[in-house]
């Protein structure tokens, strides 16, 4: 079995030859058939070049250079995309994940998970990165419904399935288990080791929390109605609407009223901000309803190339059809007339 190591670079020229005879270091003690893939996301230090010396010496490097910074979603994307391993490693190359975990992660793996995610349970980084992380850990856990203590953890261990069927881009690499249990796969985690930074200084500053936040409606909003966005859509844009309804049928009854001698005249001026309100709602009303509605037109056209669901097993019938052939051709009574005259003819 090939185990891929997938390894984001982003100016970690220090790092890299120490990162590299660990991970070989624990492949040789362990027995595995270890390949590395090295993905440079615009370094501009000496990493590609140290990158380039290494594959030099070891075929098992694989190593792909961005032409500028993309970011690590990209870089893990393009990385899993390169992989040929059926496990494949995500740990950054910071030298802060210890590679000494690997095989209690793969493990860990064994019991029937599909992805492992690191816990850093005792993180040695300063107090204003680690109670935003919890925090943020919480929020993420409370809104998804998937809890685990460290959403963000870098070092992470997969079945080749898991990244086949998702797709990062942007900031979603924060989200991999949430993106992954959504798609039916099992979550597991396990508390590793964090090592101290030797080299270098963190790539993440506190704007990071504004963009997870954002990105975290993002992937809620993908994962619960990624496939029926009129439900939250239509939703909201129902209520909007029925609350303007009832705004202008109140302002409808009151202006009946003051027309029936007894009862006090009643001036516009009086009743403008009702009147502007329930407009506005009734208006918005019907802005959400119509982006629903297209919302689920890209949808059936993006559902019609991708699958709304993933099997876990498949078990063929004695006949061992081919079905992906079958649809290929037709499938239906013309397919199976095709293949009975095909029959008939030999």
């Amino acid at each position: 079995m090939l185990l891929s190591a997938v390894i984001p670079v982003y100016n970690e020229a220090e790092s890299l030859a120490a990162l590299h005879a660990e991970l070989r270091a624990v492949a040789a003690a362990n027995q595995y058939d270890l390949e590395i893939v090295f993905v440079d996301d615009g370094s501009r230090d000496q990493s590609w070049t140290i990158v380039g010396e290494l594959a030099a010496k070891d075929p098992l490097i694989t190593a792909l250079r961005f032409r500028r910074n993309f970011g690590k979603a990209a870089a893990l994307d393009a990385g899993f995309a390169a992989a040929r391993g059926d496990i494949i490693l995500t740990l950054d190359a910071d030298l802060q994940d210890d590679p000494h975990e690997i095989p209690r992660m793969l493990a860990e793996l064994d019991l029937g998970y599909d992805m492992v995610s690191g816990y850093k349970q005792v993180r040695h980084d300063p107090w204003h990165k680690v109670l935003p992380s919890r925090v943020f850990n919480w929020l993420v856990s409370r809104m998804t419904g998937v809890w685990l203590h460290d959403h963000n953890c870098g070092y992470k261990c997969y079945r080749r399935e898991v990244v086949r069927e998702i797709r990062l881009y942007g900031e979603l690499h924060r989200f991999v288990p949430v993106l992954a249990a959504a798609r039916g796969f099992r979550v597991g985690e396990i508390v590793v080791n964090h090592r101290p930074r030797k080299f270098g200084r963190s790539k993440y500053g506190i704007e990071r929390l504004v963009k997870g936040f954002l990105d975290l409606l993002t992937v809620k909003f993908l994962t619960g109605f990624g496939e029926r966005p009129q439900h939250i859509l239509g939703s909201i844009g129902l209520l909007s609407l029925s609350l303007g309804a009832l705004g202008m049928f109140y302002l409808a009854v009151v202006w009946t009223l003051s027309r029936i001698p007894g009862f006090e005249p009643v001036h516009l001026h009086q009743h403008l901000p009702a009147v502007l309100y329930s407009l506005a709602a009734l208006l918005f009303g019907g802005q959400m309803l119509s982006m629903g509605l297209l919302a689920e037109m890209i949808t059936d056209r993006v559902s019609a190339q991708r699958d709304a669901y993933a099997i876990s097993d498949r078990i063929l019938s004695g006949t061992d059809v081919d079905l992906s052939n079958h649809r290929e051709h037709g499938g239906g009574a013309q397919g199976n007339t095709e293949k009975a005259e095909a029959m008939i003819d030999e």
